[in-house]
């Protein structure tokens, strides 16, 4: 889909849309963009796209070496020598103050933060600051990354943070109680809190955004259904997995696709802050990059505040907002 062009659609109205495409990023060089997870799937799809328009594209995961690997790739793919690989471990609250300190000092301007590592249904697994590996990672891990390098955000005009979410977020549900899934351990739910807590964390980053009279905005996004690594933990048994090879294709996309609605989110002009994305097919598993919504409890204003609270407290983090 690399360089693709806008396709035309006539609405039963006789009306003429374009879809949403990456001819649409347009020129993004002297733009400096973070991505969490940039080694592989969408988080690397997102990064060849942008490398392509110019961007300067900072890659943030937790294997140097293949982050090195991937920014050599991309430096020759587009002749685009500002691809700078860092190391950044989300389930290590050492290593995010880490990055975050090193990218405080590199680039004093930040434009677009998208917080897209994640971790999807593993064994279950204490991370070393007490966590339970999905909610550290993509929930404590991208909120304490956010908050220690939102200053260089605030200080670039129109910059934007963009965190990934799923569709798993409408059976997700906070458990105060046992957040760290100590009590009870069910993968799947697990995910879809740390995937609902992605949300609750975005819509209230914008309200405190806008309290600010910050010109940063916090949006969402999240792929569909996208062939990728992340399902790895999810499938165990061989029929299944056979089963899984032979369908999903037909339900589900490809990274590149996967890729689009944060790439609409990180850089489509028209966007505002609080604005969620994702495809527009049939369940939001694939289709064209477009602003979809989320469910009723990701908007609950009480709920937003009380994990922001916990969030704080867990990771020590505290927000200039």
């Amino acid at each position: 889909m690399s360089g693709q062009s806008c396709e035309a659609k006539v609405t039963k109205s006789g009306n003429v849309l374009k879809e949403w495409c990456e001819s649409k990023i347009g020129d993004q060089t002297g733009r400096v963009f973070v991505i969490t997870g940039a080694t592989n799937g969408i988080g690397f799809e997102s990064a060849d796209a942008l490398a392509e328009h110019g961007a300067t594209v900072v890659i943030a995961s937790r294997s140097l070496e293949r982050t090195k690997e991937c920014a050599q790739k991309l430096k020759a793919k587009h002749s685009n020598p500002n691809i700078i690989p860092v190391k950044l471990d989300l389930s290590s609250l050492k290593s995010v103050h880490e990055c975050a300190e090193q990218l405080r000092s590199q680039f004093p301007n930040i434009d677009v933060l998208i917080n897209n590592a994640g971790v999807m249904v593993p064994p279950y697994t204490i991370t070393e600051d007490g966590f339970e590996l999905q909610f550290g990672t993509n929930h404590l891990g991208h909120f304490a990354f956010t908050g220690l390098i939102l200053p260089n955000l605030m200080a670039t005009p129109g910059s934007r943070v963009v965190t990934l979410s799923s569709t798993a977020h409408l059976r997700g549900r906070i458990n105060f109680d046992d957040l760290q899934s100590k009590k009870l351990y069910i993968a799947n739910l697990a995910y879809a809190q740390s995937k609902i807590a992605n949300l609750l964390f975005a819509y209230e980053l914008q309200r405190r955004l806008d309290k600010a009279n910050s010109r940063t905005i916090s949006v969402a996004a999240h792929p569909g259904w996208s062939r990728t690594g992340l399902q790895v933990h999810a499938v165990t048994k061989a029929w299944v997995r056979a089963l899984f090879a032979m369908f999903e294709p037909i339900f589900s996309q490809d990274a590149r696709a996967g890729a689009q609605p944060m790439l609409m989110a990180a850089t489509d002009k028209l966007v505002s802050g609080g604005e969620y994305f994702g495809p527009d097919g049939f369940g939001g598993a694939k289709g064209n990059a477009t602003r979809v919504d989320s469910n009723k409890l990701s908007h609950n204003e009480d709920l937003q505040k009380k994990l922001w609270k916990v969030s704080e407290e867990l990771t020590k983090v505290t927000f200039p907002v």
